[in-house]
């Protein structure tokens, strides 16, 4: 028989780690954040796996498992992506591109939207 961190790490879709943990949710809010929700998730678990190796309090993995999703998902109810600087796109300060608007357009098919450097 297949123990849950087996079944767990088959799980792709945010909607399947909610439900498998038996976590509440809004899908408006899990379909906005749910790349955040899961990158937030696995940092959690990181902690969680060196605390409790496999095999070690299975129980005790799983429900913290659990706690883990809820709070992942709870900080995006007050915070946004932005905020959480998950991702590197969200880290960098500086650099990239940035869509601007010129009163003259940078050509005439554009509609007066341009793109210029940050």
């Amino acid at each position: 028989m297949e123990n849950w961190e087996e079944a767990s790490g088959r799980l792709t879709d945010a909607e399947d780690y909610f439900r498998f943990f038996e976590v509440e949710f809004d899908q408006k809010v899990v379909s906005v954040n749910r790349l955040h929700i899961l990158k937030k998730f696995a940092e959690f678990r990181e902690a969680i796996d060196q605390e409790w190796p496999d095999g070690v309090d299975s129980g005790k993995k799983r429900e913290a498992y659990r706690a883990a999703l809820r709070k992942a998902y709870e900080t995006f109810l007050t915070r946004t992506a932005r905020d959480e600087k998950l991702f590197k796109v969200f880290r960098e300060a500086t650099g990239g591109i940035n869509v601007v608007f010129h009163p003259e357009g940078l050509g005439a098919s554009n509609g007066g939207a341009g793109i210029a450097p940050k």
